[in-house]
């Protein structure tokens, strides 16, 4: 298996028997529920989908899989999703086939999707990799698999010795304690269960690692492994353990 960073997603392709283009939470509407609290600004929606499409077109991918919160409002549809949402939808279908793993925001996105489109919320394994939102206990299918999920947005805070700081999307891996998830066991020579949380495609959305660690907020999250965790950015650059940013936190 390999997987490639896409640098202008952010985004993964996987490649096995297979291309997998994956992408997480685009948060497509969420200009409406800002200007209910009183942040106003045009729609970003159409600009999102064409980084998309662009990704689309740079991997050339089998199937896109979109992890979850597609969309932004709950627990209604807004307006903006209403007009905007079919036309995105078939915009990527005329490129390549879309598998959607349903998130905490996507209630009623069923309605915008085509039959078979739409995948469990726990979370199914495509060529030999396990796709999920993140916000619910994996399927035991996923036991012993890398598993991609989204929900968590992690940011990366970086700062130099000048005292000059970067905040930047990234993505964390970690192993998982199989039985906190409620999985099978660790058995001898069978691979550790991974995740790979990855950044939000709306730049709006992020998350600062160190209180995913410090408070999470999720199964995935809470049965992480900490001391063995590593972070790259959307780059794919190595930044190293998850403890050498926490280090510099406590500076």
């Amino acid at each position: 298996m390999k997987i490639d960073f896409i640098e202008p997603g952010p985004a993964l392709l996987v490649e096995n028997t297979k291309k997998v283009l994956v992408i997480a939470d685009l948060h497509l509407g969420i200009e409406s529920d800002l200007a209910q609290h009183g942040i106003h600004f045009s729609s970003r929606s159409g600009a999102r989908a064409a980084r998309v499409r662009d990704c689309i077109r740079e991997t050339d991918p089998d199937l896109l899989v979109l992890l979850g919160d597609v969309k932004h409002s709950i627990p209604l549809l807004s307006w903006q999703e209403y007009r905007e949402l079919p036309e995105i939808f078939e915009e990527f279908r005329r490129l390549v086939p879309m598998a959607v793993l349903p998130g905490n925001h996507d209630i009623g996105i069923e309605r915008f999707l085509n039959e078979g489109e739409v995948q469990k919320k726990e979370g199914v394994v495509i060529d030999g990799v396990g796709y999920l939102h993140g916000h619910t206990r994996p399927d035991p299918s996923l036991c012993g698999h890398l598993i991609l999920a989204g929900h968590h947005h992690p940011l990366a805070s970086l700062r130099d010795d000048v005292g000059c700081s970067l905040r930047a999307p990234a993505y964390l891996l970690a192993s998982v304690t199989n039985s906190c998830l409620g999985l099978p066991p660790d058995e001898e020579g069978r691979e550790p269960t991974r995740v790979m949380f990855m950044p939000a495609f709306n730049e709006l959305s992020g998350y600062d690692l160190l209180k995913i660690v410090k408070d999470p907020f999720s199964p995935l999250s809470r049965c992480m492994n900490v001391a063995t965790s590593e972070v790259f950015l959307t780059d794919g650059t190595y930044l190293g353990p998850l403890s050498s940013l926490e280090e510099d936190g406590r500076d």
